[in-house]
């Protein structure tokens, strides 16, 4: 086996040694998204178009584009730092963090978002509770939307910096503009032929970048060998050290990391964050809507392994990563590798797939945002009645406003060592206390009107009392910030069901007829459509997909649980 040291490179910058290939293979891929761009702009017709892509994508497209979304700083320097601070219990964030949220998804929650016929999560919040409910939701979301928006242009910043030498502002110009070039342009379908193209990418980056990281340090058994001698057995395995009491690099119990991470921050991101959940929304009818989060859970299986081995190499090539005595940082386990094993040519391509990843999660969170601000903020509270050509134009104007935003936002994330830390926290903020609102009224008929702003404001501020009160003051000792996230997301998720059982016990609910196609056991005229043409055959049925995704999850823990 290999037994690789720590060289003179750390006391050096990163810096890729790229050449007129990788620059060329760069140039290809922008001119290839203007021109998706330009070409899905003749589509754009209505506001519908441009938000919703008129609702006639294909479910191959809108599931490739559902995951793609996903595949943002979160994941590719995010899950990769998570690897080499963490070790394998990046799984997790996968087998247990995604795909039971996402199955959820599309089996139980997109009949209603479909069947309602809603544009956006917070308008269905509209109609189930009240103006209140969605306008509150509505601000939150863009509000967030923004934030992690920006944590994508920062990430990208820091590492072309690093990578190419170009200034970080040069970096976040560049890909703010070439992701409100074609947004503008082509609408929600530009962001999604080029979330697929995109996919494809980043695939093409990540594997060489891990096959070679596994031969460079010895294959499989000899990672593994190497980690368990300079971090611990515990480093390279899924459950071990998580027993109630017992210490492990993650900070987490296997009850912490079931309730906070496997449901309620889980649920609480797939089932509501509108980033996601608009690409089904976009689909062609609701069986494809339905199929959407179920074809992106088979990828999304698999892609932890192409983040979580370069996080888990770079381990074992720089043992003091993220330390004080070392000049990397976790985010910088992908960087770093590429600098040390990939040739020219294939370095383009992994740049230009760093660079699909961020430009993928931003355009993502830009995308939803402009819906989100114009149909549910604008055309509801401040100009309502406009001709729909006036909602087009203004969807436009929004966009370029938010990567204007985004831009403010990107360097809050600078504090931060591990990105995934950072959009974790804000997932436990946002998500998790609307989806306690969704889930609640959802499949209790009883729950009133009011509870609902109620319990999504109560759930908010507990979150963050949790993390900057409890968790930054020490009042109460939780090892890490993935830790202190998981709680946050508990607590979160406790304090807004709590409330809204108590403020429906003293306030009026709607009526039944109100609540038909809004409430788990009822039905509307959009939940009865039938299939379209070749959605009944047997491996394109909902129920099939979703439950061989859990399967496969599952099984895929068996080599990890020992």
């Amino acid at each position: 086996m290999q037994t690789p040291t720590n060289t003179a490179y750390l006391a050096a910058e990163l810096r890729l040694p790229t050449n007129w290939l990788d620059y060329t293979i760069l140039g290809i891929y922008f001119v290839v998204v203007l021109g998706i761009g330009f070409a899905a702009r003749r589509s754009v017709k209505t506001s519908l178009d441009f938000f919703l892509s008129g609702r006639s994508l294909p479910a191959w497209v809108t599931g490739l584009a559902f995951i793609a979304a996903n595949l943002g700083a979160t994941e590719i320097l995010g899950m990769a730092a998570n690897s080499a601070q963490y070790g394998v219990y990046t799984v997790h964030w996968y087998w247990i963090g995604a795909i039971p949220a996402m199955v959820f998804l599309g089996l139980v929650m997109m009949p209603f978002y479909y069947g309602s016929k809603v544009r956006s999560v917070p308008e269905f919040l509209l109609l189930r509770f009240d103006k209140w409910a969605h306008l509150l939701s509505s601000i939150l979301f863009a509000f967030a939307a923004i934030l992690i928006a920006g944590v994508n242009l920062y990430a990208l910043a820091i590492v072309v910096e690093a990578l190419l030498g170009w200034p970080q502002w040069v970096a976040i110009v560049v890909a703010g503009a070439f992701v409100l070039a074609y947004i503008t342009l082509g609408g929600l379908s530009s962001a999604i032929y080029n979330e697929v193209l995109q996919f494809f990418v980043i695939l093409a980056a990540l594997i060489p970048l891990s096959v070679l990281g596994l031969k460079k340090v010895g294959g499989w058994d000899g990672l593994t060998h190497s980690l368990d001698q300079s971090h611990g057995s515990n480093f390279t395995t899924a459950w071990g050290g998580t027993g109630i009491g017992s210490v492990n690099p993650l900070g987490a119990n296997w009850l912490t990391i079931v309730l906070g991470l496997g449901f309620v921050l889980s649920f609480g991101y797939w089932t509501t964050n509108f980033a996601e959940v608009q690409r089904a929304l976009s689909a062609k009818n609701l069986s494809a809507g339905q199929r959407t989060p179920l074809i992106a859970a088979f990828p999304k299986i698999f892609i932890v392994f192409l983040v979580m081995i370069p996080g888990l190499v770079a381990a074992v090539l720089v043992p003091k990563i993220g330390t004080s005595g070392s000049s990397l940082q976790y985010n910088d386990a992908i960087p770093y590798l590429m600098e040390s094993l990939l040739p020219n040519g294939v370095l383009g391509i992994a740049v230009t797939g760093l660079l699909a990843a961020f430009m993928a999660g931003m355009a993502a969170n830009i995308s939803s945002f402009n819906t989100v601000f114009t149909t549910d903020i604008w055309a509801k509270y401040v100009k309502k009645g406009e001709p729909d050509e006036y909602y087009l134009k203004f969807g436009r104007l929004i966009t370029a406003i938010g990567v204007a935003a985004s831009v403010g936002t990107a360097f809050l994330a600078s504090s931060f060592s591990n990105i995934m830390s950072y959009l974790q926290t804000l997932f436990s903020f946002f998500n998790v206390p609307m989806f306690v609102v969704f889930i609640v009224g959802m499949f209790w008929k009883r729950a009133s009107t009011k509870s609902g702003f109620w319990g999504l404001l109560s759930g908010t501020t507990a979150a963050m009392i949790n993390y900057f009160v409890i968790y930054k003051q020490g009042i109460i000792d939780i090892p890490s910030d993935q830790g202190a996230n998981f709680v946050s997301a508990i607590a979160g998720f406790v304090a807004g069901a709590v409330v809204m059982v108590a403020v429906t016990l003293f306030t009026e609910p709607k009526s039944a007829a109100e609540l038909q196609g809004l409430v788990y056991g009822t039905r509307s005229p959009g939940m009865e459509e039938p299939p379209g043409a070749g959605d009944d055959a047997w491996y394109r049925r909902p129920a099939l997909l979703g439950w061989g995704a859990v399967a496969l999850a599952a099984i895929c823990y068996i080599p990890f649980s020992f």
